[in-house]
């Protein structure tokens, strides 16, 4: 039987080249499953996930009963701790068994250290402005003979994008 042609002509998935990066760095601190950090928005829900990130898990020296730190702002945190029991759940339910037994809460200024660098909730893009009515239907013309709607769209944006850039 003749071997197999690889579709793929070389090329692996970004997320098959980076796999072992991420989890190095997430053992480091002490996350043995990176879907924990992955898919923190999932497993904590999207009320808990805007307002705490993950730090780091450290274990006892039994093995069992992990900690795991959480980090949050100062206002946050009374409303963090008051859901740490359901937070706790969910975290195992990801792990699929009580892997942790506790969870730490850890207060920062809004900026100021590495971790607080980042939002908590995704910022929202700013919307960019609108071109003139011009450069509107210039873009428009130009893509016209274009048969295919979707097509038609794109192109149109991006002779928006061209138009506006290049004005004389």
């Amino acid at each position: 039987m003749p071997a197999r042609q690889s579709t793929t002509r070389g090329f692996k998935r970004t997320s098959t080249l980076l796999t072992g990066d991420i989890r190095k760095v997430a053992e480091t601190r002490g996350f043995a499953v990176s879907r924990l950090l992955t898919h923190w928005d999932e497993i904590a829900g999207p009320a808990i996930a805007a307002i705490a990130r993950p730090v780091k898990v450290t274990y006892g020296s039994g093995g069992f009963g992990a900690t795991l730190t959480v980090l949050t702002t100062g206002p946050q945190a009374p409303v963090l701790e008051m859901e740490k029991d359901r937070l706790r759940d969910r975290v195992n339910a990801a792990y699929g068994y009580n892997a942790i037994s506790r969870i730490r809460i850890t207060q920062t200024a809004a900026t100021g250290f590495a971790e607080a660098q980042a939002h908590f909730a995704g910022a929202k893009p700013a919307a960019e402005p609108r071109p003139d009515p011009e450069t509107d239907r210039r873009a428009g013309e130009m893509a016209r003979p274009v048969g295919d709607a979707d097509l038609r769209q794109a192109l149109e944006r991006l002779g928006r994008n061209v138009l506006s850039k290049h004005k004389p």
